[in-house]
């Protein structure tokens, strides 16, 4: 492992600590992976409000739309066995389309260029206003004519990956569950994850929670629903180090999959742009990917009511981040990007050298709090409050034990000023001076706010 990777993970570990107090979430897991080894496994917060639960990373989430990675893992594991190819028709596997859905290829179907409807007619569903849609129920929808011209952009579709859940049952005679379980999660070596609910009596699972802007609170959503017949488009239910796991196995690169190489290269290929996003991602086969801070990732996200969660890869370091939140309003996306924000950062400038290292710690005033951050020779001045917090970050150089000078800022910063520790007669460091400007513990930032502004504000 890479000298620069736990210290890396430390400060996302803390930033996250951070960013949950921030957003008032009620759980979140992260997992930082390099190659085969896990370098951060942390459970934040609550898998139950109501029930008062703690959260650990051995709680499984509903994953949502990861599960169209695992679909189209099965398509292109049934492909490598000359079991179809990814330019046939879907209507020569599935029979009662209509005729323009049947003409769709495999190709365009998991890269969501078919045309097809994203949800059909009422998606309810999402809003547990009604069922997931049962077979006949989406068979009905797949009547209709692609809603606009095949093969002329990206357009999302959950039924589209339903229906790949019929043309597997169709071409392998077994419900997709028993043979997605046993040809594609089992295979991976995943023991903590599952093609849908239910899961076994007793399995640690994490309940979902609404956001908390609409009500002013949350509630608990129990998510303990089937997602049926589109259970291949949404229904996994996972770990976060299930997850890194299973993604990094889909690298071109990885040393051991349950796809070859091949295959891997095409699921992870950039097929379509995202189109009319101001955000440039690309959709592969069953992958999204894109590029963060020049770092080339592929992976998915997932959405579903009370859950939200990303997973990301960058094969040339041979990372995996991935992150779970249970609330509809996470922050997993922006939060999985801030981890790779961090970590190229950690890698570009490398693991603190030992002059610099025991400067690492948050410090507050009344204003807010901000991180210092050893990295490489120098400390950089983090902003935990954004969900990328070393960007144009201060450096301080160290220049004694307790003494420094802020050597890189922005136009309004401090640049050039002095930075000074200051410590109690046992040699604790009791505040920071950044310039002119003194940050202290939580504790005590907290003491001295009260102290100025409670009376006045009662």
């Amino acid at each position: 492992m890479d000298e620069w990777l736990l210290p890396a993970c430390d400060y996302i570990a803390l930033w996250l600590e951070f960013q949950m107090r921030l957003s008032r979430l009620p759980g979140c897991i992260a997992v930082v992976t390099h190659r085969d080894q896990i370098a951060l496994e942390r459970a934040y917060g609550s898998a139950d409000l109501a029930a008062g639960e703690p959260l650990t990373p051995r709680h499984r989430f509903r994953v949502a739309s990861h599960s169209k990675s695992f679909t189209a893992a099965g398509i292109m594991k049934l492909r490598e066995a000359g079991k179809l190819r990814l330019d046939d028709a879907i209507g020569e596997y599935v029979k009662g389309l209509h005729p323009q859905i049947a003409a769709a290829t495999f190709s365009q179907i998991l890269s969501h260029s078919a045309g097809i409807v994203r949800d059909g007619a009422d998606a309810g569903f999402f809003e547990d206003r009604r069922p997931f849609p049962n077979v006949d129920q989406l068979m009905a929808d797949l009547q209709d004519p692609p809603v606009i011209e095949p093969n002329t952009r990206h357009k999302y579709s959950n039924h589209s990956f339903g229906l790949l859940g019929l043309a597997i049952e169709a071409i392998t005679g077994e419900p997709y569950r028993t043979w997605i379980k046993r040809e594609i999660v089992d295979a991976a070596g995943l023991g903590e994850t599952e093609p849908d609910m239910p899961i076994a009596a007793g399995v640690p699972f994490a309940r979902g929670h609404t956001g908390e802007l609409l009500l002013g609170r949350r509630l608990v959503i129990p998510g303990d629903y089937s997602e049926n017949a589109v259970t291949p488009a949404g229904g996994v239910v996972s770990t976060a180090s299930d997850l890194a796991k299973y993604f990094a196995q889909l690298a071109p690169n990885a040393a051991r999959s349950v796809l070859s190489a091949g295959s891997r290269r095409e699921m992870t290929r950039r097929h379509w742009r995202n189109p009319h996003s101001s955000i440039e991602r690309y959709y592969g086969l069953g992958v999204m990917s894109g590029n963060t801070e020049g770092w080339e990732w592929f992976g998915h996200g997932g959405g579903l009511q009370g859950y939200i969660s990303f997973t990301c890869v960058v094969p040339e370091r041979e990372l995996t981040v991935s992150i779970l939140t249970n609330a509809s309003d996470g922050w997993a996306g922006f939060w999985a990007e801030g981890a790779l924000h961090i970590l190229r950062r950690f890698a570009t400038r490398g693991a603190p050298s030992e002059k610099v290292r025991d400067w690492a710690g948050r410090w507050w005033n009344a204003w807010g709090a901000a991180d210092l951050v050893p990295i490489g020779d120098v400390v950089l001045v983090a902003n935990p409050w954004i969900f990328r917090p070393l960007l144009d970050a201060s450096e301080i150089e160290v220049t004694d034990r307790d003494e420094g000078r802020i050597v890189l800022a922005s136009g309004g910063g401090s640049y050039g000023e002095r930075v000074r520790r200051m410590r109690d007669s046992a040699e604790a460091i009791t505040e920071i001076w950044l310039a002119a400007t003194r940050f202290v513990p939580e504790a005590v930032a907290a003491a001295e706010t009260e102290s100025r502004y409670a009376a006045r504000s009662a």
